[in-house]
């Protein structure tokens, strides 16, 4: 449902942004990538499945490369997360290393940040809820919250 308004998302407290993703090299090694691309719906249901892991939202786009956008509650979360033995993550990671490893076929990437009160801004106009929206509180972008300075809590006053 698209949303025809102004809006700006907020979280309450600290929060990690998780990008991740994959690059499909060499696309007739379907053998090599394919179960990389099968592993990540599989985390994201058991993620769903148990908020109290600190998983809160994830939007994905498909091309040649992947992009994953993630939202977790904590670093420590995400951490524990990406080690926890009986969780779906490390037995996909141990299978890639064991069978793409560094020979070129499939390349992963991942990028992590914290993210606090007055260090991230968003606005979604005319969008369905999406990202950081539906991971938090959607509030309309108004007053104070109408530009990026505002949002960010860096607006001065007017002489």
């Amino acid at each position: 449902m698209i949303r025809s308004e102004r809006l700006t998302a907020a979280i309450e407290g600290d929060f990690v942004v998780f990008l991740i993703g994959m690059r499909i090299n060499r696309p007739l090694k379907a053998h090599k990538w394919l179960p990389v691309i099968r592993a990540m719906p599989r985390m994201i249901e058991e993620l769903y499945r148990q908020p109290e892991l600190g998983f809160m939202q994830a939007e994905m786009w498909f091309s040649r490369t992947t992009i994953m956008v993630q939202y977790w509650r904590s670093m420590e979360q995400l951490l524990a997360y990406a080690k926890n033995k009986n969780a779906e993550h490390l037995p996909a990671w141990q299978a890639f290393n064991k069978t793409v490893g560094t020979d070129g076929t499939v390349g992963i990437w991942h990028e992590t940040y914290a993210a606090s009160p007055g260090t991230y801004e968003n606005v979604y106009i005319n969008m369905p809820d999406f990202g950081l929206g539906k991971a938090g509180t959607l509030q309309s972008a108004t007053g104070g919250r109408q530009s990026a300075a505002g949002r960010l809590g860096k607006v001065r006053p007017v002489d």
